[in-house]
């Protein structure tokens, strides 16, 4: 097997209401590779998050004194705190000017996913989008309805425990099962699997993000040549472990 990536150049800056899907496959037609059925549409949340008006005028923000106080000691845009707060159901860890949330997706990353680069502005903010398997769904909808089948991935980049660096994962996810189980399979020496599962959605996010990059304009990649399993119900809540479950929390 042998898999093509490629990213989707010339879109423009993204404003919300655009209809994205469409500027997309317009803009991969128009770069000599249309999209193609059974292609995997990996998308970056930010761009998803401006189409669907999830951008905040930091002018706007009223800073509590909690926030004030802690922006402060810190050297921080309290603002931009002030947001990572509203948007975390809670802070997993705080050391110095670090903040670790979970978001109320459930995801635990750096700052509840708020980000001010590439926003599109000065003093703007940009948030994850609010139900990203949704979004993934519509998209995967309405490349549907421009004459081609393809599983859609919203990605965002996130840092790992243990490791320097990020790498983009997975946050949505559309038409294809995020999971390649090899649980009860048996290897070439008999022995059997069972907890080896694969989470192949994180991993086309991180093979995407190489046709992608944070100063290329290019937010969208395309994998072409993989033999997806299709699943309508597929969400990435699945992929989030359950707390209980999770060592280090």
């Amino acid at each position: 097997m042998a898999l093509t990536i490629f990213g989707v150049p010339g879109l423009p800056e993204i404003e919300a209401g655009s209809d994205l899907a469409e500027m997309i496959a317009t803009a991969a037609a128009a770069d000599g590779n249309p999209l193609a059925d059974g292609d995997v549409v990996c998308i970056t949340s930010k761009v998803v998050s401006k189409a669907e008006g999830r951008t905040v005028d930091l002018n706007t923000v009223e800073v509590s004194p909690f926030v004030q106080q802690y922006a402060e000691k810190w050297e921080k845009d309290p603002r931009a705190i002030e947001l990572v707060f509203q948007e975390a159901r809670r802070v997993v860890r705080q050391v110095g000017p670090v903040l670790i949330t979970e978001t109320k997706h459930g995801f635990v990353c750096a700052n509840s996913g708020v980000d001010q680069s590439s926003s599109g502005g000065h003093d703007r903010a940009v948030l994850l989008p609010i139900d990203p398997d949704g979004s993934a769904r519509r998209f995967r909808q309405r490349f549907k309805e421009l004459g081609v089948d393809v599983a859609v991935i919203v990605t965002d980049t996130f840092g790992r425990p243990w490791r320097e660096a990020q790498t983009d994962i997975a946050i949505g996810i559309a038409g294809m099962d995020p999971v390649i189980s090899y649980i009860g399979q048996v290897d070439p020496h008999g022995h059997e699997f069972r907890v080896q599962a694969i989470c192949v959605a994180d991993e086309l996010a991180a093979a995407a993000e190489l046709v992608k990059g944070n100063v290329s304009r290019v937010p969208v990649g395309v994998v072409r040549g993989l033999q997806w399993t299709p699943d309508e119900q597929a969400t990435m809540q699945s992929i989030i472990r359950d707390s209980q479950n999770d060592l280090f929390r």
